[in-house]
């Protein structure tokens, strides 16, 4: 045991050589104790003596270069261990290390055990950033690849392998370009149907990885990676948060490829729209204006073109580009009503021609509510917006579906038609119809229908009636629970409810919760979990392996006194995310993110909360100071308002 108070130097031991001896944590990731961090030692830590980190380094750096197999591969194995500690990386790359883990990969043709921890140390060494990866050779990337693509090799390797090109792909274009040149988009989707939970994850992370480093031009060759999911999806194994997260992020790089569409006005120069829109009326009527040239005068012409283009339902008729110069949608509603004239003519006429033989005040306009509703779709599916670092939120029917956005379009606009039959509808109501057709989007989008066939079904069965069903349902029990003898019982009912619900949480402090670490690369393979100890004085915490829920509170070596915190900080207060101001703000982590601060030195414990059900925003206005330990108002109060647990 040492107080932090000493100088390291003033251990008491008389050591001849001392410099050859350093102290180290005895739990966790036991890391060193230098000068940097020497402050971080909290009295009553645990230390030991050990072979200071530039003497291991040397001697490790000598085994990894052994002719003795058992010497080598416990060499190795002690790197890949020591190699998370920033001083041990240190001195290892200084002494050239890397290139002897290089000579390792390209020259040598050791597999298995070996090759799997000499690329599990590479990796844990470049982790430090000492190193750019730009700095790789040629030789060295290719024999990665080889481990990808080879079809007998080791799981562990490959699984290394793929790490390692996906934290390459986004370094530089350069890298990019040779990984996609290397490692073909089918050759990862064959590692995708193997049954090995982890090669599948690691081959999605690389997939993801290409398509958010690609261009617009290269995701829409790969078809914005929408079909990659497909054998995830109709899997009967239960998917993982990770894996729900790259499907998320397929699925939102995909609709983005509409962004440039939706932000782009009509250009009333332009030639090919000009030619779009006119397909449009020409599709619907079979019209005198185009009869032969000289049939007509250009005025009687003119006029039978507006008087189409109003039946179409454009605002201005005589110039129905001006319909389109908001953006968004923009262009993207062009593009969605030309879709529906050409893939489903017989339903495009029969909207228009029905339409067209109604009263006017009576008829449904087609080409305004096709602007409106391409509107609603984008905002639905959040096109042109980032993706998220933690959301998971993804359709199962996206997946597999060629034209995802058109054809949902085309089911969508047949609906808005029969909503406004069945509502009555006249022009005044039109706000009020695209507003119904909203909620029956996102009712039927929530049951996550998984193909367009069933979303079809079940929109079209949520018809008017059954919205003001549940609207009623809906409003009477709201009107329930805010009715006065409700409110009155439940103010009664209130501290032995609050007393309830703090034990419930302090409960689920003490169940924990598991964290995922969440870096820059957007890499989130690393797990570690934190849970209340039972006499609710100590909050343990550690890393853990994949696969582990619950870990035994014996395995987790941190440990924070309940007695030493001092606050609770949520969002921007939050140091994790003050670092990653420089970059763009991402508003989902800023919900997601907490610390709780503690010991008179006022370290940080930083926590990303795995989803808004297990950190709700109602907590974040209850964080505040925590003063005097185990009273009232301490930390034990403030943790449980934090409602680590909401799950509905």
């Amino acid at each position: 045991m040492i107080s932090s108070g000493h100088p390291l130097v003033a251990v008491g031991w008389s050591l001849p050589n001392a410099e050859r001896y350093a102290l180290q944590y005895t739990d966790g990731r036991q890391t060193y104790i230098t000068e940097l961090n020497r402050g971080e030692i909290k009295n009553g830590s645990i230390l030991r003596l050990t072979t200071s980190p530039d003497q291991e380094a040397e001697r490790l750096y000598g085994g990894i270069q052994s002719n003795n197999v058992d010497v080598k591969t416990d060499s190795l194995k002690k790197l890949a261990s020591l190699s998370q500690d920033v001083t041990f990386a240190q001195e290892f790359i200084n002494r050239n290390g890397l290139k002897q883990i290089f000579y390792i990969v390209e020259e040598g043709n050791d597999t298995g055990e070996i090759l799997a921890h000499t690329l599990k140390a590479f990796m844990e060494l470049m982790e430090h950033d000492f190193v750019s990866w730009e700095t790789l050779s040629a030789a060295f990337i290719k024999k990665i690849v080889s481990y990808v693509n080879m079809n007998a090799m080791d799981a562990s390797v490959q699984q290394l392998s793929m790490s390692i090109l996906e934290n390459m792909v986004p370094s530089s274009r350069v890298l990019f370009e040779l990984v996609k040149k290397e490692v073909t988009v089918d050759r990862l989707l064959t590692h995708l149907q193997v049954t090995n939970a982890q090669l599948q994850l690691k081959a999605m992370a690389l997939l993801i990885a290409l398509l958010l480093a690609a261009t617009d031009a290269e995701r829409r060759v790969w078809g914005g990676g929408q079909h990659w999911g497909t054998n995830i999806i109709h899997s009967s194994e239960p998917l993982g948060d990770e894996m729900a997260h790259y499907l998320y992020v397929l699925q939102s790089v995909s609709l983005n490829l509409h962004e440039r569409r939706m932000r782009t006005s009509v250009d009333p120069y332009s030639q090919e729209q000009r030619e779009l829109l006119q397909s449009l009326r020409q599709s619907a009527f079979e019209s005198e204006s185009d009869a032969p040239a000289g049939t007509f005068s250009t005025e009687r012409r003119r006029s039978l073109c507006a008087k189409e283009f109003r039946k179409l339902g454009f605002m201005n008729n005589s110039n129905p580009a001006e319909d389109l110069r908001r953006a968004p949608p923009g262009l993207l509603a062009l593009d969605n009503m030309v879709y529906f004239s050409r893939h489903t003519p017989s339903a495009y006429s029969r909207f228009v021609l029905e339409n067209s033989s109604r009263e006017d005040k009576h008829e449904c306009p087609f080409a305004r509510s096709s602007i409106q509703l391409t509107l609603i779709l984008c905002e639905i599916l959040h096109v042109g917006e980032p993706c998220s670092e933690t959301a998971q939120a993804f359709y199962p029917m996206f997946f597999g579906q060629d034209h995802f956005f058109e054809e949902l379009f085309c089911i969508c606009i047949q609906l808005v038609n029969k909503t406004w039959k069945e509502m009555r509808a006249t022009q005044e109501d039109f706000d009020k119809v695209l507003q119904v057709v909203r909620e029956q989007i996102t009712r039927t989008l929530s049951l996550k229908p998984t193909s367009l066939e069933l979303f079809k079904t079940r929109v079209n069965a949520l018809n008017y009636s059954e919205i003001l069903k549940l609207r009623q349902t809906e409003r009477l029990h709201q009107e329930e629970t805010l009715a006065v003898p409700v409110l009155e019982l439940r103010e009664r009912l209130k501290p032995e409810l609050l007393e309830l619900i703090r034990q419930q949480r302090l409960l689920r402090l003490c169940e924990g919760t598991l964290f995922r670490k969440i870096s820059s690369r957007r890499r989130q393979d690393k797990l570690w979990y934190c849970r209340l100890s039972p006499n609710h004085k100590v909050l343990h915490y550690g890393d853990v392996e994949e696969g582990v829920h619950s870990p035994p509170i014996e395995s987790l070596p941190e440990k924070i006194p309940v007695a030493d915190m001092k606050a609770l900080l949520v969002g921007k207060e939050c140091p994790h995310t003050k670092e990653k101001s420089s970059g763009k703000q991402n508003k989902d982590v800023l919900e997601l993110a907490f610390s709780i601060v503690y010991d008179v030195e006022e370290y940080c414990l930083n926590f990303v909360a795995p989803t808004r059900y297990e950190v709700s925003s109602r907590g974040y206005r209850r964080a505040r100071p925590c003063q005097g330990g185990l009273s009232k108002g301490g930390p034990l109060s403030a943790l449980p308002d934090l409602e680590l647990d909401t799950k509905e």
